[in-house]
């Protein structure tokens, strides 16, 4: 599996990514700047967690107008893959990859902890490793992770089956709709998730639950 790395002014997530992904395919994704207009050969973008530009304007919103994401949508449109985590998901977001917004957390402070969550769909190349209800748990790092849509848009992603993680009871950390942590494209080869499964790919840094997010993309992608 070849993948890249989106490099934003302010990611600091990409090296978490570029660790984890070295480290579950033994090969070093490419890390490509967000003011290249061109994608390199690969199966995999991930869009890491940080706070792109500042978080000004809107979080994700003007990391959603660089040159290389018109390549990202692109690489989408074709059936690649792409991953975004945390600020990578309001930039998918902010960009029209996936629907709804991250608002700011129903308590207004920011939350950086370990969360429980439940796997809510195993039939992508996310979540095939997974077994559907299993629980794990990821960390967060944010200050607008609250997910938003309108009602209909939630009842497509439910009836859909594209809810791939909710928080599970009593663990919902920002007041996500429904309890929201990760949602799936039409096409089902989009995850954004506001968790963080690249800081889980390691029993020294915590846990290992992130490791089959990783093994699925492995596996769909060889």
């Amino acid at each position: 599996m070849k993948s890249a790395v989106i490099v934003f002014p302010a990611s600091n997530c990409d090296r978490d990514a570029k660790v984890a992904l070295k480290q579950m395919t033994g090969k070093t994704p490419a890390m490509v700047w967000h003011q290249d207009s061109e994608l390199p050969d690969v199966d995999l973008v991930v869009l890491p967690g940080g706070f792109s530009y500042g978080d000004y304007l809107r979080c994700g919103a003007m990391a959603s107008q660089s040159a290389v994401m018109r390549s990202v949508k692109a690489h989408a449109d074709k059936g690649g893959m792409v991953l975004g985590v945390c600020n990578g998901f309001q930039v998918l977001t902010e960009s029209h990859m996936l629907p709804g917004a991250l608002m700011r957390n129903a308590a207004l402070k920011f939350v950086c902890k370990p969360v429980g969550l439940e796997v809510q769909e195993t039939q992508s190349g996310f979540t095939r490793k997974y077994e559907n209800g299993q629980r794990v748990t990821f960390p967060v790092a944010h200050g607008e992770g609250s997910y938003f849509a309108d009602e209909d848009t939630l009842d497509r992603l439910e009836g859909e089956n594209r809810v791939a993680f909710r928080y599970a009871k009593g663990e919902n950390p920002n007041g996500s709709a429904r309890n929201i942590a990760g949602i799936l494209s039409e096409k089902r080869n989009v995850l954004g998730l506001m968790p963080h499964p690249e800081r889980v790919v390691d029993d020294v840094l915590g846990g290992t639950d992130g490791r089959a997010l990783f093994q699925s993309l492995i596996e769909a992608l060889s």
